[in-house]
């Protein structure tokens, strides 16, 4: 009785613990904000997209390993597919020479069965009591007999004896035709050296001919560029003399200021033919630069007066800006004096408000254990 009552009380209490793991997670499923307003299990719908492109991106691997895989097959397959095709010709080709050759069809063993000149080649049907062809019946040749045994032995000597002249006259024949083509080849390249050599020979002589040619007209040049400069020196040397002599002589070198004088006007001069200024040419110069010196300094005078009129003008402005500024400040700080008076009392009328709030309206506040009485369960 106490067995089945402790079972009884396993089973109530392993169903009470489940209904409370149910509700947890059932609370934490409802007071999670997240979930609440999406709806679904977000982590697991993140790890099957993870794990999805995971397998994916594995599946993309294998797919490319196996594409490159493949490739790599149908190339090994096509080059051995190739070989052997080319194999399989070259087999063919062998065959067929060595069938040409060697396999003759008057050479088989039953061509005599199939002969076309079968009939034309055969004897009669009897030559002789020995004639080979008799049948048993008539007792001339017993089964197993060979009565040409020799002859046929000595035919067949003859025959592979003369097969073997003709292979070692054809092995020979090869042998010369290739000696015969080296030495052709070898005449032919001597041939060939002895022409590049004299080629190469001629072209030295020519080459040494154009150098001696090409020597001697670069020397008449030198000869003849040599007389040129000497000719124009002196021609040179003959032209300066007459233009010094002519200089010495003429109206440049003199000290009379009208051969400066211009045709355009007596207000011109020559500047190669001029000798200086007279003494009153160099007063007028002299005052007139006087005149611009005067003239520069009353300028000067002019720009410092305007200067100090503008200094003048801009101290007056700075004084008007300063006195501005202070009485912009007494006016606000009259107006933070203003402010925080008013501030103070309307923090003190919200402290009385508070005070009675506190002691008349908001006699009964709630406690701790109204607000725990919330969101407690699911339900």
């Amino acid at each position: 009785m106490e067995k089945l009552e402790r079972s009884v009380d396993l089973q109530e209490a392993a169903v009470l613990q489940r209904r409370r793991n149910a509700e947890t997670q059932r609370q934490s499923r409802v007071f999670n904000t997240r979930e609440r307003t999406i709806g679904v299990d977000k982590d697991a719908l993140d790890a099957q997209i993870h794990d999805r492109r995971v397998r994916e991106e594995i599946e993309k691997k294998r797919r490319e390993e196996f594409g490159s895989q493949m490739v790599q097959n149908d190339k090994i397959a096509c080059l051995l597919d190739e070989r052997q095709e080319e194999d399989i010709r070259n087999l063919n080709r062998a065959t067929g020479e060595f069938q040409q050759c060697f396999q003759k069809k008057e050479d088989r063993r039953e061509f005599d069965l199939y002969d076309p000149q079968a009939l034309q080649k055969d004897l009669p049907a009897r030559v002789s009591d020995d004639d080979p062809r008799c049948s048993i019946s008539g007792v001339q040749r017993l089964m197993g007999e060979d009565l040409f045994e020799q002859e046929r032995k000595r035919q067949q000597q003859e025959q592979l004896r003369e097969w073997c002249l003709q292979q070692q006259r054809e092995l020979q024949e090869a042998l010369q035709d290739k000696k015969l083509a080296d030495d052709l080849y070898g005449k032919m390249r001597i041939e060939l050296d002895k022409k590049a050599m004299e080629l190469q020979r001629m072209e030295e002589q020519t080459r040494r001919e154009i150098c001696g040619f090409t020597k001697e007209f670069n020397k008449a040049q030198a000869e003849e560029s040599f007389e040129r400069r000497r000719f124009e020196k002196q021609q040179q040397e003959e032209d300066n003399s007459v233009e010094i002599s002519n200089l010495i002589g003429g109206d440049l070198l003199s000290e009379d200021p009208a051969q400066a004088t211009s045709a355009f006007g007596p207000h011109r001069v020559v500047p190669d033919r001029w000798k200086g200024m007279t003494p009153d040419q160099l007063e007028d110069v002299q005052n007139t630069q006087q005149q611009q010196i005067q003239e520069k300094m009353r300028l000067k005078e002019e720009e410092r007066m305007r200067q100090a009129d503008w200094d003048r003008q801009r101290m007056q402005e700075d004084r008007a800006v300063i006195l501005l500024e202070r009485q912009q400040k007494r006016q606000e700080k009259e107006f933070r004096k203003a402010q925080d008076h008013m501030n103070r009392q309307l923090a003190e009328a919200h402290k009385a408000q508070k005070n009675y709030y506190d002691k008349e309206v908001f006699s009964n506040p709630p406690s701790d254990n109204y607000f725990g009485q919330f969101n407690t369960t699911s339900r």
